[in-house]
């Protein structure tokens, strides 16, 4: 299982991330008049953000690693960090807002972003040096806490309105809990990151497993719910 891991891990993500994307832009002309179509062109990015994020292996292969070796760049930390955690925090708070109602919720939505990009910005320039050997878990911390605000915010809509009897339908639905669950899975790992060398490959085993079945059951859901769910016109 570790060996069938260790090779195929890249492999089973990039698939399951472009099955996603793929079947977005097949099912786009259904989502067209929808907010859904911003997620569809998010799932795009994810997977191209996702196959640039392997730059040192690219780097390694080419021969030319000297170029980024003890540099900031020499790990894609900062990119992950930057392009995955800090992006795909705004876009998740500005789909939401684009799925809510409320104007009081919006306004809360809103404001929710501006704070995210404005603390993040001032975290990322004070703890920059932590680039070269991690993740900044305050980074982390704050990207989990502004996307479960977020659901959480939209979920409580719902709630309270009409929609709660057709929810099951709503693509939307199944974005917001398979995202929760996704970020809540995963975060933890990054106050582990000290322990992601070769001196414990069983704490690099575990972390890969854990990655891998959440990216797997995140994407596969994303696939299966742009299928068989019906456009929610907000």
């Amino acid at each position: 299982m570790n060996e069938f891991l260790s090779q195929n891990y890249f492999l089973i993500t990039h698939s399951v991330e472009f099955l996603a994307a793929g079947t977005g832009l097949f099912f786009y002309k259904k989502y067209k008049a929808t907010a859904a179509i911003y997620f569809i062109w998010f799932l795009v990015y994810s997977a191209f953000v996702d196959i640039i994020m392997r730059y040192p292996r690219f780097f390694n292969y080419l021969e030319i690693f000297e170029m980024i070796e003890n540099t900031i760049f020499e790990k894609n930390y900062w990119y992950a960090t930057i392009f995955w955690f800090i992006a795909s925090t705004i876009f998740y708070i500005f789909y939401f807002h684009k799925i809510t109602q409320n104007r009081v919720l919006k306004a809360v939505l809103k404001f929710t972003k501006w704070l995210f990009i404005i603390t993040s910005l001032i975290v990322f320039i004070i703890d920059y040096e932590k680039l070269y050997t991690g993740y900044i878990p305050l980074i982390h911390i704050l990207s989990t806490l502004a996307v479960f605000f977020a659901i959480s915010l939209y979920l409580y809509e719902i709630l309270i309105s009409d929609r709660i009897l057709i929810f099951y339908q709503s693509i939307n639905f199944y974005i917001s809990t398979t995202v929760l669950l996704w970020w809540l899975i995963t975060t933890p790992l990054v106050f582990y990151e000290l322990y992601f060398s070769t001196a414990d490959w069983n704490f690099v085993i575990l972390k890969y497993q854990i990655f891998l079945f959440a990216n797997v059951f995140m994407y596969i859901s994303f696939t299966l719910a742009l299928i068989f769910c019906k456009p929610q016109y907000d």
